[in-house]
């Protein structure tokens, strides 16, 4: 069986990164003859067969030919005389576009290894532009490997806006873009997912509520960056800091401010109101897109009070109370925490301000840790009904003051 490692584990290696699963393309096979040599067949798209020892993925090398619009309008040739330099050519970019045989020895007939040393995501061939979800896999891969040095070629983004601006994004399905979304904010440098959608066109089609935020100015003296697109952008790279790998972070940092694109022109540049105002495009984008629940709720208790979290020093132990009870904070408290690292992104998200201290995330935490030593057996013995919810609350807010040093 002549087979070859290709993908993220060629690609990851050169650039000396740890990688995850192996996937593996055979030349010359039949799906009779895997199954004849024990592999099992799971693909439903394409021929995939997985090794009856390692359990690693093995596919037919394949070609794929255009047969309608979207990015499942595809008709698949597994033939056994399709080479291996016909497999990598449907590849997206050159960087995926290399194969490693069992000796080690690399086939990188694209040039992949060369844009890999440059620092350089360019896309195969004219094929690209037959997929619209390879927009926004460039988007996710600048996400992943722009803190390397990584640009996009400029022959590629140019494609990237052509494809953008012909329609066929909005053929991509709400999941496909969620997953792509989600996969890029669990990214070092989400920052460059959404710039470069942005800078392609492509933002305004899948994610238009966070395009509408570039050019609309904020107060330079709270917003050096002034430009809210810019500030999104700064946000979205600092929770990435302070919450590695979190996507629900991520995606609350994301859509915090999507209030500001509503501001009316004669307010600008401040944005009165704009936490509430955000509640709309959020719901919107999250019905659009169904993004889970847990996503949903968290984005919207910190679109609805970032600004009370910034200003928690000036707040009564009384409404420290019901901004928890409005997040759901007794019931989950993680809630509370999350919330704190998003603020805290928010108010490091700043030109020039990304060192600046935040004791508002650790006063907010300290305010819930002390509402929930409360216990009902303690301070509602012989009551009933609305009454023990009273008392509870009483005693939390009591709580909140002693240890925050706040007027109930």
């Amino acid at each position: 069986m002549k087979r070859y490692l290709v993908g993220g584990a060629v690609r990851d290696r050169l650039l000396g990164l740890p990688h995850g699963d192996n996937d593996w393309v055979v030349v010359g096979e039949t799906q009779a003859s895997m199954e004849a040599a024990g592999f099992r067949a799971v693909g439903r798209d394409f021929p995939v067969f997985l090794d009856p020892e390692s359990g690693e993925e093995h596919a037919l090398a394949r070609t794929e030919r255009k047969s309608g619009r979207g990015y499942r309008g595809f008709v698949v040739d597994a033939d056994p005389s399709v080479t291996l330099e016909d497999d990598l050519q449907r590849r997206d970019f050159t960087i995926n576009a290399i194969a490693q045989d069992e000796d080690g020895a690399l086939v990188d007939p694209y040039g992949g290894a060369r844009d890999i040393e440059a620092r350089v995501l360019r896309h195969v061939g004219p094929a690209f532009a037959e997929d619209p979800l390879r927009v926004l896999r460039a988007a996710r891969f600048m996400a992943r490997f722009a803190s390397l040095g990584f640009t996009v070629a400029p022959e590629t983004m140019a494609l990237m806006r052509e494809m953008a601006a012909s329609g066929e994004l909005a053929e991509l399905t709400a999941e496909r873009v969620w997953q792509e979304t989600r996969r890029a904010l669990a990214c070092q440098t989400p920052s460059a997912f959404v710039r470069t959608l942005h800078d392609a066109g492509a933002l305004a089609v899948v994610l238009p509520e966070v395009d509408a935020l570039y050019g609309v100015p904020q107060r330079a003296e709270y917003h050096p960056e002034v430009d809210t697109g810019v500030h999104v952008e700064l946000v979205c790279d600092m929770a990435a800091r302070l919450a590695p790998g979190d996507d629900l972070i991520g995606f609350a940092a994301m859509t915090h401010d999507l209030g500001k694109a509503l501001t009316p022109s004669h307010v600008l540049p401040k944005h009165l109101g704009h936490e509430h105002a955000g509640l709309a495009p959020l719901r919107g984008l999250c019905d659009r897109l169904k993004v889970p629940t847990e996503h949903r709720q968290l984005a919207e208790a910190v679109c609805r009070e970032h600004l009370n979290v910034h200003r928690f020093d000036e707040l009564r132990a009384s409404t420290v109370y019901e901004l928890l009870a409005r997040c759901d904070g007794f019931r989950k408290p993680a809630r509370i925490a999350q919330m704190a690292i998003v603020c805290e992104a928010d108010k490091r998200g700043r030109a020039g301000l990304q060192d600046v201290p935040y004791p508002q995330g650790e006063a907010l935490k300290a305010a819930l840790a002390a509402a929930l030593t409360v216990r009902a057996e303690d301070v509602a013995r012989g009551l009933s009904g609305p009454e023990v919810g009273e008392a509870m609350k009483k005693a939390r807010i009591r709580a909140i003051a002693e240890a925050t040093g706040k007027k109930p």
